[in-house]
């Protein structure tokens, strides 16, 4: 029995509280299940030396997770330093929100998108791919620009494959014991922006790879509906 009593092809419940921070440009509190992240977006000045004097903007991210956010204490990054993985997911965050962003629009101007995760059970990248969307559409709306920069709403799930069954956002519990694990990076209109797979145990059929997508699309699509009524745009 999955969490909640879940079918396969169902996500866990989501909550998505929009300007969560007082100080920040844009920001969300986004729960999926027990997993909840804080993602906010700043507003800095400059771009970095590679996009200097050429007018585009750019947007990037950060990640985080806090030492209590897993039944295990996790020391803190500041005193360990950064390992491979922390890399490795605020680099598919801000790929996914710039994918989403008209980067010239905005002129020379960086919004930085800080994902950190309060509560941990699965899913944590996606999570905050999906909240940090949300502060990012906040935070582009503040620079009162004639058109908004961003394209269209962007929202990631996980699918797996788990006792032999295709499952839809996987809990922590699930996602350590998972066969087959991605991780699906999709906009509004259903289009991919990034696919992240592995067979973790057992090799997967082209059919199992094409039930994941379909139940990814799905979960990504009403994603992305709670994020426009998040933001009062239904």
């Amino acid at each position: 029995m999955r969490s909640g009593g879940r079918s396969r092809d169902s996500k866990r419940p989501i909550s998505i509280h929009r300007g969560y921070l007082k100080n920040a440009e844009g920001s969300a509190l986004i729960e999926m299940g027990n997993t909840r992240v804080i993602c906010s977006a700043t507003i800095d000045e400059g771009v970095p030396r590679f996009l200097a004097g050429k007018g585009e903007g750019w947007v990037t991210a950060e990640y985080g997770m806090l030492p209590r956010s897993t039944q295990q204490r996790i020391v803190r990054e500041a005193v360990r330093g950064r390992g491979g993985r922390t890399y490795e997911i605020q680099r598919l965050i801000g790929r996914s929100l710039r994918a989403a962003t008209q980067l010239n629009l905005l002129g020379e101007v960086t919004v930085i998108v800080d994902c950190d995760v309060i509560e941990a059970d699965g899913g944590t990248r996606s999570a905050s791919i999906t909240g940090g969307c949300v502060a990012l559409y906040d935070a582009l709306s503040k620079l009162n620009l004639p058109q908004h920069p961003m394209n269209f709403f962007v929202s990631a799930i996980s699918v797996g494959v788990v006792e032999g069954t295709t499952m839809l956002d996987l809990d922590y519990r699930e996602d350590s014991t998972a066969e087959v694990d991605f991780n699906l990076v999709m906009s509004e209109s259903g289009a991919f922006i990034e696919v992240q797979g592995t067979a973790e145990k057992i090799p997967f059929s082209e059919e199992q790879l094409q039930e994941m997508l379909g139940l990814g699309r799905k979960g990504c699509l009403e994603l992305i509906q709670a994020q426009k009524e998040a933001l009062g745009l239904k």
